[in-house]
């Protein structure tokens, strides 16, 4: 019996092969689809393939051959058909797996034709199917599902990050030159915004398969390649000199990294940065902050190679009596040889001078400093402590954390790493707070606003049941791209922005006349990164995870996030190095976070989400925040086009750094635009009729016009007096020719 209905079944199978070759009916399509699960069911398949073909009226029905030659063709596959089978059984589930993927992809077309032809007499196509191809077709879903990556709430790879790439043919800023006034300006034609996307999509995939390429041809950071450990590991030098410490993979630096990278900086920023003297001796300068003196002193050393360390003692206040007691007095600045006291600027211009300075110098080269000579700031030195009032919900969270599941669950075919269920809390909250069910469902709300937790994809804020939600510090950007955050829940109360504000700034202040050049516009990175500031500043931004910002002034904000991304984009390239290319600016600017409230911020999203009203990216094509987006609530309620001369890349293009304060943040502003469009930011050639601009106003066109037009005339209130005046007498006459000069992401070194 088994037998007769096996060869049945190969027959109807084999006629439905033939069937599916010449593609004559709806028929054929089913009993095709029944050979594809010959291996799950045969009695089951047999009886329902004979069933359609016995009862079927169709319209092709006439066109089948007789019965006499179905069976014949049936038993001229007989042992065909047997084979096949026999193969079939003696294969493994991946084979079979791997050959259904296989006649798939060969038999596309030809059932896609069918398909096609025959739409209205498919509607049941997958009733056939049998129980095992369906679970074999699960255990496929199933391993892609496993191999697939989850998808957070704030994905990183959809945040819009403009990497200096300008696309042919499309807008920077929904503005272009030469349109006029009049013109709608948000309505571009489908064709436009067609061309657009594909210039789009095609620079950005050249620059993506040339980095690629430039990477597998060895072309990469020399320290990536010598530092593999003898697994073939990389390791850091950071991890070498630290004897085996652990190191945070996305904290290991290599001080010479941005150096490496900035491979064609001028040979000026190259003695300064590489070719210090080598000394066992130490320089000490005393300093304090807004001293004209103490900059003198700092470029005149710079000058002569000579590295030191600074002591400011407005930052370090226990230093002062130090200083009194080996100097006798207070007094600023001070510099000191190893023990030796030479005194201030004159006297170093002296000593320059007489040539007696170079007798000094190699005293410092050959002689190690004594236990008497002033020592560099110690770590945490001065430093107003961590601590304060204990936060009461902040001890009931981790002793939650430690009581429920966090682990990896399902939601909405979507894999979430470290959830726990709303449910399992209210468990807790319930029998540890004494609460009843809607007491503990409000008290876990309560939580929530305090950004301890937050549902995985922000559905809702809290509610009972099985939705899922993830501690701050478990969230998977936040371990992976935001380097303000350290693991545990901190059990303190949260600082108000505006002490954290006033600290960063202060701080801010010291970093830039210490470590900047007096003009602002380069930077000495290696000693930032080796300075007690700098490491003061990472405690400091340490505080922001769970403070309140939303209900901050407009000022408040404005200063707040200038500061911030100017610090910030120094942290970034002290961890990641100079970016030397779109691909690598792309990490910097969208990949580089803090957590700032509860939500992860990067350079561009505080660029061009808070600062400039949720706008968009030069040449992108999304906001940076969507709709529900929680940080929206954060941006400024109009765009401040005076920033773009206020942050600092990390580029010899950019503007220069500076601190910021609420109470002066729009004079400030100002001068700020002064200084950058007065030193270069704008070119006027009277004689050529012709400006030369930034790029950056380009860019960034739409915060200042609507057209370049009144771009140009929106800047020209930021020049001299009579230079703006030449500027709108040409713009009056239609004469103007505006160019923009090439942009130079080299390091600002």
């Amino acid at each position: 019996m088994e037998n007769l209905q096996l060869e049945e079944t190969t027959g109807v199978n084999s006629q439905a092969v033939d069937n599916l070759r010449v593609g004559d009916s709806v028929t054929d399509q089913k009993n095709q689809s029944k050979e594809t699960d010959l291996v799950t069911d045969q009695k089951k398949q047999s009886k329902e393939a004979e069933g359609q073909i016995i009862g079927h009226d169709g319209p092709e029905f006439d066109d089948i051959p007789d019965a006499e030659d179905v069976r014949s063709k049936r038993n001229d596959r007989d042992l065909q058909s047997r084979t096949q089978l026999e193969n079939l059984e003696t294969k493994s589930e991946t084979e079979i797996i791997t050959d259904r993927q296989e006649e798939s992809g060969d038999k596309t077309s030809a059932v896609g034709d069918l398909e096609f032809r025959n739409q209205e007499t498919n509607l049941d196509g997958d009733s056939g199917r049998s129980g095992l191809t369906k679970e074999v077709d699960d255990r496929e879903s199933m391993q892609m599902f496993d191999k697939s990556d989850e998808i957070p709430s704030e994905d990183p790879n959809l945040e819009p990050v403009f990497d200096g790439t300008e696309v042919p043919g499309m807008e920077a800023n929904r503005s272009m030159s030469g349109r006029r006034l009049d013109a709608d300006q948000d309505s571009p034609g489908v064709v436009e915004k067609a061309v657009a996307l594909k210039n789009f999509v095609k620079e950005k995939s050249a620059v993506a398969v040339s980095t690629m390429m430039r990477r597998l041809s060895g072309k990469r950071d020399e320290v990536t390649v010598d530092n593999v450990d003898d697994e073939g590991k990389e390791v850091s030098d950071i991890g070498k000199v630290g004897e085996n410490k652990m190191v945070s993979e996305k904290f290991d630096w290599n001080p010479l990294n941005y150096i490496k990278k900035s491979s064609d900086a001028g040979a000026e920023n190259k003695t300064e940065q590489i070719d210090s003297i080598v000394m066992k001796g130490r320089i000490i300068l005393y300093t304090k902050l807004g001293c004209q003196e103490s900059n003198e002193i700092r470029l005149f050393l710079r000058l002569k190679r000579l590295r030191y360390v600074e002591i400011n003692i407005d930052v370090f206040p226990s230093r002062k009596k130090e200083l009194e007691r080996i100097s006798g007095s207070t007094s600023v600045p001070k510099v000191f040889f190893n023990e030796i006291l030479i005194g201030g600027s004159s006297e170093l211009k002296t000593l320059d001078e007489s040539g007696k300075l170079d007798e000094k110098v190699d005293f410092l080269i050959t002689e190690a400093p004594l236990f008497e000579a002033p020592s560099p700031p110690l770590s945490g030195e001065d430093d107003v402590p961590s601590s304060g009032l204990p936060d009461e919900m902040a001890i009931i969270v981790r002793k939650m954390k430690e009581s429920i599941a966090v682990k990896d669950r399902l939601h909405k075919v979507r894999r979430f790493s470290n959830c726990f269920l709303g449910s399992e809390a209210i468990d807790f909250l319930s029998e540890d707070q004494y609460l009843e069910r809607p007491e503990a469902v409000e008290f876990a709300r309560k939580l929530a606003e305090k950004h301890f937790f937050r549902h995985v994809t922000d559905e809702n804020l809290f509610e009972d049941g099985n939705h899922l939600y993830r501690f701050l510090d478990d969230d998977p950007i936040v371990v992976s791209q935001c380097h303000n955050i350290s693991r545990g829940i901190s059990t303190l109360k949260p600082k108000p922005l505006a002490e954290i504000a006033s600290r960063l700034r202060f701080l801010s202040r010291a970093i830039f006349e210490a470590y900047a050049y007096e003009d602002g516009r380069r930077v000495d990175y290696t000693s930032i990164h080796g300075s007690e500031e700098f490491a003061r500043y990472l405690r400091i931004v340490e505080e922001l995870q769970r403070v309140e910002i939303s209900d901050s002034s407009r000022e408040e904000k404005l200063a707040f996030f200038i500061n911030l991304y100017n610090m910030m984009a120094i942290h970034a390239i002290l961890v990641l190095g100079h970016p030397d290319g779109a691909m690598e600016r792309r990490k910097l600017f969208g990949e580089f976070k803090y957590v700032i409230g509860g939500s992860t911020y990067s350079l561009s999203a505080i660029q061009n989400g808070i600062l400039r009203e949720n706008q968009r990216p030069p040449y992108n094509l999304k906001k940076p925040f969507g709709a529900k987006d929680k940080r929206s609530t954060v941006a400024l309620p109009y765009p401040e086009p005076l920033i773009h001369f206020a942050l600092v890349y990390g580029t010899r293009s950019g503007p220069a750094l500076r601190y910021y304060t609420p109470g002066k943040i729009d004079e400030e502003l100002l001068d700020a635009a002064r200084n950058f469009l007065r030193n270069g930011g704008i070119v006027i050639d009277s004689s050529a009729k012709a400006v030369n601009a930034s790029k950056i106003l380009k860019w960034y066109s739409i915060d200042f016009g609507k057209n370049e037009v009144e771009v140009i005339k929106h800047v020209s209130n930021y020049l001299d007096p009579a230079d703006s005046e030449v500027l709108l007498d040409l713009l009056a006459a239609s004469e103007l020719k505006v160019t923009y000069q090439p942009y130079d992401w080299g390091l600002n070194c």
